[in-house]
């Protein structure tokens, strides 16, 4: 593999070593702490589990790390987990808002459909477009609409479309993609059978359909009730997890935990989690791993210092919550001491529902927004709002970059293919161009004229043959990365709008959190150049 490592030139990689330092354990011992950074690629293996960076950042500034829970540290297996909302959403869509019941027979292809896609909820197309919001590929229901269509739709207005709320729905979290799936089918289903729908029901109402019954399912708890019977059957097991932790305590850093899932489901993940591997819900030793735990935080709301959310504590035995005067809990009418006291050293940590950052930055004694790195799976509601509105440094969690980074690698043959086809097709237009420009503006006989007329004819020919094998292999080459959507991070050469989210308010990204343990807590990231951080380190020379 070839790499240009940089001094100042694009992305810098871990540098292949084992360290170990002395650091003083939770218990005060002093303990060798082992880590190794991948040599960036040597090892096929490790491609997929690099840290890249948008920005810079020294670890050594960091003294808080925080972490979300649904698709940060606990990834659910899209197969099963995936399938159980979609399957329940179309039971409320059936039960509680009058669509047929042969919905009830419908089938999920949990591959189908990928993050960073916008639901045009009027004209019931979903979208993928480049970071400058220009469509390039778009389907309505699953039939691919023609360049024609995409023009007509997209292309003609004179003021560029925001693609947003409320007639756009962003597809950016792995939670929305069984609802995308499912809205595509109901697209196919109303327009092949017109009146089978409910009536009055347009496209637009048949996606707030389709949230209205995903928002029923965890209302009434449907979802998290199944995966709390068995969850290893909708979560991954990562026992990289706990050293990940201890890591980052050890290394004097407090860990805290913000998360929308309340107490009792959270209780359960992360004992599924944490080494103890049990679902006893009186067992919290994962608890030792957090200085601070907030429940039910109301993301991203919670971000806003200005709001006025209260902030109870959780006694976890009981699951009962107590009032609270910004963390310190306050004494019952008649009753003069606090049935809960302060967290003493080596005592599990505090655990909270609601509240804001506000109380967050109180608990753990930060006084810069700057100190914090937060860790999470969601471009709105963990990342833009914890890095544009308090300036918390940023890590985004994106599980299909793993399998993303690999493509690239095995595909740099075809890749490289590409870049000379690129550069053929432009050298020949470049002759093209000044051809035409003699023809036009010099004093040529006859004969010159048509033998420049002639050499033009060709090269156009050569021009279109170049053109078409170019735009077959590009979509050749994407297909291999999801055979309707291409690559995550691409629309053809141009970053796609998920890319560009990345690049903007993600400092760091990566597949999986635990890749963190892979790197020194005290590492000194540098962000790359012209290209996506991933995508320059295995460019094909």
């Amino acid at each position: 593999m070839s790499y240009m490592m940089d001094k100042g030139q694009k992305a810098v990689l871990g540098d292949k070593r084992q360290s170990s330092e002395p650091m003083e354990s939770s218990d005060g011992v002093q303990e060798p702490c082992i880590w190794s950074s991948p040599e960036g690629g040597k090892d096929e293996a490790e491609l997929g589990k690099q840290i890249f960076c948008n920005r810079s950042l020294n670890m050594r500034n960091i003294i808080a790390v925080g972490f979300d829970m649904d698709y940060t540290l606990a990834q659910y297996k899209p197969e099963t987990f995936e399938k159980l909302a979609y399957e329940g959403t179309i039971e409320k869509l059936v039960s509680n808002l009058g669509y047929p019941e042969e919905l009830l027979g419908w089938t999920f292809n949990w591959k189908y459909m990928v993050r960073g896609l916008v639901v045009d909820k009027k004209r019931g197309n979903i979208l993928k477009m480049d970071r400058h919001k220009y469509v390039k590929v778009a389907y309505h229901g699953f039939r691919e609409l023609t360049k024609e269509e995409k023009v007509g739709s997209y292309g003609n207005t004179l003021i560029r479309d925001a693609f947003d709320e409320p007639d756009y729905a962003l597809i950016d979290t792995l939670f929305s993609l069984a609802e995308a799936y499912l809205f595509a089918q109901l697209v196919d289903f109303m327009d092949k059978n017109p009146g089978r729908v409910p009536a009055k029901v347009d496209y637009a109402r048949m996606y707030k359909d389709v949230r209205s019954a995903v928002d029923m399912c965890h209302r009434d708890g449907t979802l998290k009730q199944m995966v709390a019977k068995d969850p290893i059957k909708y979560i991954n097991e990562d026992k990289s997890i706990v050293p990940l932790l201890k890591m980052l305590r050890d290394s004097r850093r407090a860990t805290f935990l913000v998360t929308n899932s309340l107490w009792d489901y959270t209780n359960i993940v992360m004992n599924f989690l944490c080494e103890s591997r049990t679902l006893d819900a009186c067992n919290f030793d994962w608890l030792q791993y957090f200085d601070v735990v907030i429940t039910g935080s109301a993301k991203p709301g919670f971000f806003h210092e200005e709001s006025n959310a209260n902030l109870f504590e959780v006694e976890p035995e009981s699951g009962k919550l107590i009032n609270t005067d910004n963390g310190t809990p306050m004494a019952q009418v008649g009753n003069t001491s606090p049935s809960i006291t302060l967290k003493k050293q080596n005592e599990c940590c505090r655990v909270f529902q609601g509240g804001t950052v506000r109380h967050l930055h109180k608990l753990l004694s930060i006084e810069s927004s700057s100190q914090v790195l937060y860790v999470g799976d969601h471009i709105y509601g963990d990342i833009l709002r914890s890095k544009k509105i308090l300036g918390w440094r940023t890590m985004l969690v994106v599980p299909e970059l793993e399998t993303e980074v690999k493509l690239l690698w095995e595909l740099r043959d075809s890749r490289k293919a590409l870049q000379l086809m690129r550069s053929d097709r432009d050298h020949i237009e470049d002759q093209i161009h000044r051809l035409r420009w003699s023809l036009d503006f010099e004093d040529l006989n006859a004969d010159q004229k048509q033998e420049k007329s002639a050499l033009v004819e060709d090269l156009e020919l050569q021009r279109n043959q170049v053109r078409i094998k170019h735009q077959q292999t590009q979509r050749e080459c994407h297909q291999n990365f999801h055979k309707v959507w291409g690559q995550l991070m691409k629309t053809g050469y141009q970053n796609s709008r998920f890319a560009h989210q990345v690049e903007r308010f993600a400092c760091l990204y990566t597949s999986q959190v635990s890749n963190l343990s892979l790197y020194s807590p005290n590492k000194y990231y540098r962000p790359g150049e012209d290209f996506m951080p991933h995508e320059f380190n295995i460019l094909p020379m």
